[in-house]
Parts: C-alpha cells; structure tokens; sequence
C-alpha cells in the first residue's frame, strides 16, 4: 500500500454513488429483517422448551458455519461473480428463513437447528462477496464512511428488528408473521442489488483462471499465504483474534454481570443498548473527519486500547449509570475500529484474493470468540464473573499491544484502487 493525498470521502459523498445507494439500501432492509429473526429464533426455542441449553445449541448451529463452511465460501468467492453471489444468497436465505415458520413444536426443533446451520452457511457466501464487491463500487478514500455506514445499519437494523419480532411476537404467540417479513426482506434486498451494476461483481478473467487452476484447499493455503506475507493483513488477523478472546466471554457474561451481580433491573436493558447505538451512530457521522487526522492503523490501536480499558471498568461497576457512561464510551469506539479493520483488508488484498482473504478474518474471530465464551462461562463460576471482566479488559489491551508493534511504521492509507465506481447520481 501506499499513502494518498485524496481526502477522506465522508458518508454524503459515497451516498452519492449510485451503485452503493442500491448496496445500502439493500443492507438496511436486511438488517432490519435479521434483528426480527434473531430474536424471534430466540423466543420461539425458549417458548417451545424454555431450556438455556436448547438456546446455546442454537448459538453454535449459527457460529460454526463461520469456521467451518466460510473458509470454503471465501474460495468461491473469488472464482464466481460476487454480485450474483449475493443475489443468489439472499434468495436462498428468504426461503430457509420462511422455512422456520413450520417449527411450531419441541418435536421439530432439530430442524430449527438444521435451518440455522444452514442459513448461516449461507450466509458466510454473502458477507465476503459483499466485503469483495465494496471496492469496486466505492473508491478507497470512501471505504471509511462505507464500512461505517455499514455498522451504523447493522445496529439500527438489529433495534428494529427486535422491536418488530418483540410486537409480533406477543400479538400472535409464534415466530410465523416476523419470518414471513424477514423473508420479504431478502427478496426487498435482492430487487436493489440487481440494480447494481452487472460489471461490479465481476472478476478478471485471469483471477478467474488462476483461482479455477487450483482446488479448495490449495485456495485457502493460498489465501493463509497472503496473510502471512502482508505485515497489515496478518496485523488485522492478530489484532482481531485477540480482541475476541477476551470480548467473546463478555457478551456471554453481560447480562449476568447485571442482573445477577448488580441486580439491575431486566427493563435497564433497553436504555443500556441504547447508550452504545448512540456512541455507534455518533461515531459513524464522525469517522470521515477522524481518518483526515489519524491513520486507519492508529485508530485501530486506539480503539483497542480504549475498549480494554473500558471492559476492565465494567468489573467494577457499582451503579447503573456507571454502565451507560462506559457502553457510551465503547460505542464510540467500535464503529471506527471494525470500520478500518474492513478498510485494511479490502484495500490491502488484491481483487483475485479478497473474498478468501475476508473469509479467514472472520474466521479467525469466529473461532477466538466461541473458544472465548466457552472459558469465559466456565471461568465465571470458578472465579467470579467480575475478575472475567478484568481479564478480558487485559486481554483486549494485549490486542491493542499486539496492533502497535503489527502496524508500528505502517499508515494503512491505501491508494486509489483500479476498480471501475459506481456512477455517481
């Protein structure tokens, strides 16, 4: 990479491109259906059994695939047209999410579990060939406010989905209604990503050849090889992997820490997600303005280093507002870290590799976190939940330590890429 004098792009001026209008758009109307059903998956397997364990297998039927099926998808993912990729996912995703109307007893819940694994699956195609795409709609200096957008409509998609799965769910008893609106979304989404561009989600045809001439598992040492050779790229990998051993056990232990140790009041929990989507939206206006005086390395680093220091804080709580200062403070922070990080990797990995190498990433996260709420569940009754905390504060730090030495000397100002943009309105 090397550095660009063009100034960031701030969330008006990629708005402006046609092409990631229809992308977002898409987004949006997706999100908000994935916060209906992951909520409503929830209350239906806790209505059918009322079982926590029912809900933990659930939760790994959903985690696994990103692990397991993704490395595979990422391989794919450079081989075949990414904007038909999507178009083909979410077609698949809005008949399996349909399909989880018919369980309606404790008898069918094996099939929730196939149905999660599945569309889970699924959507590991997705979310690389969306994250491969990005590039060629949206020049790098418009990848910050881009990748922003993009989180700020993942937490606004995920508050009114449960909103609307919470209504309907206490209208009509069952998880029918809310996945039949789940399942339009995906077709909404499929209608205003065909208006993309059809040459945005092509590759050249000498990626293509070179990724046909190699099987799977050659594509996924090839992609392991990128990272490992790109100081940035394993920087991310680290850096991330780390991160998500110690946060993995603290979304397990959250509620718990509240209600059980604080004794915070269950219907706190709607102001408390509140206080960090505040710092997230707030966040995503603002990142245009933070990538024109930091680099994307430095943001990284330093949103670590304040996430850790704020999860170490969150051990030593002693009242509710306490809480909503600290979530505050975290959602102001992530937005700009998990922005760049998917800034890094888009712009450091080439076109014929890209999907593979945003396939391992998440992988990479996948597997610390899952691995991290499984300790962190077990070390919450050995040692308290409070010294969890602590540790992954410290955990957290150590990312931040391990993204200094990684980036140190490294801008992560990437120049303009030679894709062709989406036309601007």
């Amino acid at each position: 990479m090397t550095d660009t004098t063009a100034t960031p792009m701030g969330v008006r001026d990629v708005l402006r491109i046609r092409d990631y209008r229809y992308l977002f758009a898409g987004q949006v109307v997706s999100d908000i259906g994935d916060g209906i059903t992951l909520l409503l998956v929830l209350l239906v397997i806790n209505h059918l059994t009322g079982s926590t364990f029912a809900l933990a297998l659930m939760a790994i039927a959903e985690a696994v695939p990103a692990f397991s099926v993704g490395l595979i998808a990422g391989v794919y993912v450079d081989r075949w047209d990414r904007r038909r990729i999507m178009l083909a996912t979410d077609l698949l995703r809005a008949g399996i999410v349909l399909s989880f109307a018919f369980v309606q007893t404790a008898a069918l819940l094996p099939l929730f579990y196939v149905l999660g694994f599945t569309q889970a699956s699924v959507s590991t195609f997705f979310r690389p060939a969306r994250g491969a795409l990005l590039p060629h709609i949206v020049p790098a200096e418009g990848l910050p406010a881009a990748n922003s957008l993009a989180q700020g409509s993942q937490v606004i998609g995920s508050l009114i989905g449960a909103g609307i799965a919470g209504v309907l769910f206490s209208a009509f008893g069952s998880g029918m209604a809310g996945f039949a609106i789940d399942a339009l979304t995906f077709l909404l989404s499929f209608a205003l990503i065909s208006r993309i561009s059809r040459d945005a989600g092509r590759i050249t045809a000498e990626a293509h050849a070179a990724s046909r001439s190699a099987g799977v598992r050659d594509g996924i040492l090839e992609g392991l090889r990128i990272i490992r050779g790109s100081r940035v790229l394993a920087g991310v990998v680290l850096a991330a992997g780390v991160s998500m051993l110690g946060l993995g056990s603290v979304n397990v232990l959250f509620v718990p820490l509240l209600v059980t140790d604080l004794q915070v009041s269950p219907s706190w929990m709607a102001g408390i997600e509140l206080a960090q989507t505040v710092g997230m939206l707030l966040a995503a206006a603002l990142v245009a303005g933070l990538v024109r005086r930091m680099a994307p390395t430095t943001i990284i680093t330093v949103g670590l280093a304040g996430i850790g220091v704020c999860i170490g804080l969150m051990s030593g709580i002693s009242a509710i507002w306490q809480v909503l200062i600290i979530l505050l403070a975290v959602g102001l922070l992530v937005t700009p870290l998990q922005a760049m990080l998917q800034t890094l990797v888009q712009t450091s990995a080439g076109d014929a590799t890209r999907g593979r190498v945003v396939s391992l990433v998440q992988a990479s996260m996948s597997t610390a976190s899952v691995a991290s709420m499984a300790i962190g569940g077990v070390l919450g009754d050995l040692i308290g939940i409070r010294l969890v905390f602590l540790a992954a504060g410290a955990i957290v730090l150590v990312a931040a330590g391990v993204s200094f030495v990684m980036f140190r000397g490294v801008s992560g100002r990437a120049s303009r890429a030679p894709a062709a943009f989406g036309e601007a309105a």
